[in-house]
C-alpha cells in the first residue's frame, strides 16, 4: 500500500459526541460518522457522569455511521489513534471492567481537605502562600471524593484511568496511554512528561497508587494493536496498529498547524482556550503547568476560560428557542440565524459588557469568581446579549494571550480558531477585531481528528517526522482580518473596562460566596 493510498482512523470522543474521522496523508477528511452523545447525567445536583460502556458503544456505532458514508475500504486504513475530553476519570476491577459511572470532567463535586500538606512540600506551600491552590486540587480531585464517600469502591479499584486510557485498552487490552492525554487530577508530572516521582506532594495529596496507572508512550509511538473483537467493532477486517494521540485540545492544536509560540492556536468550543507550542516550560500562572503536547517533548501553554462556548449553547437553549423554530421551517441550521443576531448589533453591544467567569476558577479567576455582565440600558434585546456573550468570551481570551505572551516574552502574531464555535463567521470577524489579528480558520473543521491523524502518520511512517506531515496535512482556510474603526473601538473597552471588571467586582463576589455558600 502507498502511502497515498493509505488512511487512518481517527476516534474523536468529545463531550457532545464521538465522531469516527478518516484522513488521507494529505490531510482530507474522505470519510466521517458521527454519533451524538448524552455528555452526562446528574444523580445529584452538580453531578456529571456516564457510564463507560456507553462511549465504547457510541464508538462502535460512529463507526458504523462512518463506512455507511465513505466510499473509503475499510482495508485502506493502516492504523488507528484516539483523542478524548480531558479530565474525565474511570476505575476499572481487576478484571477490566468498571466499578462506578465514568465522572465526567464538568463533574463540580468536591472532596473534604483533611488537614494540611506535611513535611517540606507543606512548609513550601505556606511560604509561597499556595495553600489554597493546594486544597482546591485536593479538592477537585476525583480519587479523592471515591476514596471518601465510596471506599468499597476504592478498595476493589485496580486501574484508574483517563477516558483515553480506557478506549485505548478496551482497542488494545493494553493498559498503556499517551503521555499527551496526560491532563487532570492526577500524579502526572507535567515537566518531564511521566508520572511523579515517588517525593512529589500530588501522592500524598491522593489514594492513587503507581500500579493503579497506565503505561505512558509519546504521541506518535504504538499504543498496541487491535483486538480482534476490537477490530469487528470498528468495522475493520483486520487488527491494525493502534498509535498515541493525544488530548483532544492538544490534537486541535497539532491540527491546525500550530507548531511554534508565535503561532496561538484557540479553541472555540465547550471550554474555550488559547495555547501556543513550546519546547519550554512557561506556566502560564503560577503554579498552573502547561499541559503536554501532540507534538512529543513540547507544551500546550494554556489559558481557559472553563465554560467557553458552553455559554453560547446555553443562550440558545435558554432565548433561542425562535430562531431554532424558523430555522428548522427554512430548513437551515440555526448558526445561520444566530449570525444575523450579531450582525444585527453594533461593536460593543451598545455599552453591554460580559465577563465570561460562569464557573469558578483556581487562581486566575480565582475560586470565587461569578459571571457578571454590566452596562443595560432600555435599547439592549437578546441580541445583544448574545454578542456581548462572544465579545466577553473573546476578551477574556486576549487576556489569556497578552498572560501567555508576558510569561514566555514570545509574541503571538498568528491566530488560529478552531472548534465549534469557529464555524460562526460572526464570531471569527468579530475576534479579529478584538484581537487586532487576522483571524484563520483551518482548512478542516475536524483540527482534533486531523491532529490525532498527525500523530499517527508519523507513528506509521507515511510520513518521515512531525514538521513534514504538519507542512502536508494542515492548511489555512478563511481568513479574517480585523476592521481599524471595530479594532479601535474594542482596544479602548478592554483596556478601560474589561481588564477593570474583574479586580473590581472581585470582592463583591466573595461577599456573594460568604453569604450564599455559592460557589463553595
Amino acid at each position: 500500500m502507498s502511502p497515498k493510498e493509505a488512511l487512518i482512523l481517527a476516534i474523536d470522543n468529545g463531550t457532545q459526541s464521538v465522531r469516527a474521522l478518516l484522513f488521507d496523508t494529505c490531510g482530507n477528511l474522505v470519510g466521517k460518522g458521527k454519533q451524538d452523545i448524552e455528555p452526562y447525567f446528574s444523580e445529584q445536583p452538580g453531578w456529571a457522569e456516564q457510564h463507560p460502556d456507553y462511549f465504547w458503544e457510541a464508538l462502535g456505532k460512529a463507526c458504523a455511521l462512518l463506512w455507511q458514508n465513505t466510499t473509503a475500504d475499510p482495508d485502506q486504513v493502516a492504523g488507528v489513534t484516539v483523542t478524548t475530553q480531558r479530565g474525565t476519570v474511570i476505575n476499572l476491577d481487576e478484571n477490566g471492567e468498571p466499578l462506578r459511572p465514568a465522572i465526567i470532567w464538568l463533574d463540580q463535586r468536591h472532596a473534604k481537605v483533611e488537614g494540611p500538606v506535611t513535611g517540606p512540600w507543606g512548609w513550601l506551600f505556606k511560604l509561597l502562600r499556595l495553600e489554597p491552590t493546594v486544597d482546591r486540587f485536593r479538592e477537585k480531585t476525583q480519587a479523592n471524593w471515591i476514596a471518601q464517600n465510596q471506599p468499597e469502591i476504592w478498595a476493589r479499584t485496580r486501574h484508574f484511568l483517563l477516558l483515553s486510557g480506557y478506549l485505548n485498552f478496551r482497542l488494545t487490552g493494553e493498559f498503556r496511554d499517551s503521555v499527551g492525554s496526560q491532563v487532570g487530577y492526577i500524579p502526572f508530572d507535567y515537566k518531564r512528561h511521566r508520572w511523579a516521582g515517588k517525593r512529589d506532594f500530588k501522592w500524598q495529596t491522593m489514594p492513587v497508587k503507581p500500579e493503579m496507572l497506565p503505561e505512558l508512550v509519546r504521541p506518535g509511538d504504538r499504543i498496541g494493536e487491535l483486538t480482534t473483537d476490537a477490530a469487528t467493532h470498528l468495522g475493520l477486517p483486520k487488527t491494525l496498529p493502534v498509535i498515541a494521540a493525544a488530548s483532544d485540545k492538544a490534537c486541535e492544536i497539532l491540527g491546525s498547524g500550530g507548531l511554534s509560540p508565535e503561532v496561538g492556536c484557540m479553541s472555540y468550543g465547550t471550554t474555550a482556550t488559547i495555547n501556543t507550542t513550546s519546547k519550554r516550560y512557561v506556566e502560564p500562572v503560577r503554579m498552573m503547568p502547561p499541559y503536554p503536547s501532540a507534538l512529543p517533548g513540547h507544551y500546550s501553554t494554556e489559558v481557559m476560560i472553563y465554560r467557553g462556548f458552553w455559554m453560547v449553547s446555553w443562550f440558545k437553549r435558554e432565548f433561542g428557542l425562535r430562531e431554532q423554530k424558523l430555522a428548522k421551517q427554512k430548513g437551515i441550521e440555526p448558526e445561520v440565524l444566530f449570525d444575523e443576531l450579531v450582525r444585527a448589533v453594533p461593536p460593543g453591544s451598545m455599552g453591554l459588557m460580559l465577563q465570561p467567569y460562569w464557573s469558578p476558577g483556581v487562581r486566575q479567576p480565582g475560586p470565587e469568581a461569578k459571571g457578571s455582565i454590566i452596562g443595560f440600558g432600555d435599547v439592549h434585546t437578546r441580541s445583544h446579549i448574545y454578542r456581548a456573550i462572544l465579545e466577553g468570551l473573546a476578551y477574556a481570551l486576549r487576556e489569556g494571550k497578552e498572560r501567555i505572551e508576558k510569561r514566555s516574552g514570545v509574541p503571538i502574531r498568528k491566530l488560529r480558531v478552531a472548534g465549534g464555535g469557529s464555524q460562526s463567521d460572526a464570531a471569527m470577524q468579530l475576534t479579529a477585531d478584538v484581537f487586532g489579528l487576522p483571524a484563520e480558520r483551518p482548512h478542516t473543521y475536524e483540527t482534533s481528528g486531523l491532529g490525532a491523524a498527525i500523530d499517527a502518520a508519523v507513528g506509521l511512517g507515511l510520513h518521515p517526522d512531525f514538521a513534514t506531515a504538519v507542512a502536508a496535512m494542515t492548511r489555512v482556510g478563511d481568513v479574517f482580518h480585523p476592521r481599524e474603526e471595530s479594532r479601535l473601538l474594542y482596544e479602548r473597552l478592554y483596556r478601560e473596562v474589561y481588564l477593570k471588571m474583574y479586580p473590581q467586582l472581585q470582592p463583591l463576589y466573595r461577599k456573594i460566596r460568604d453569604i450564599t455558600g455559592y460557589p463553595q
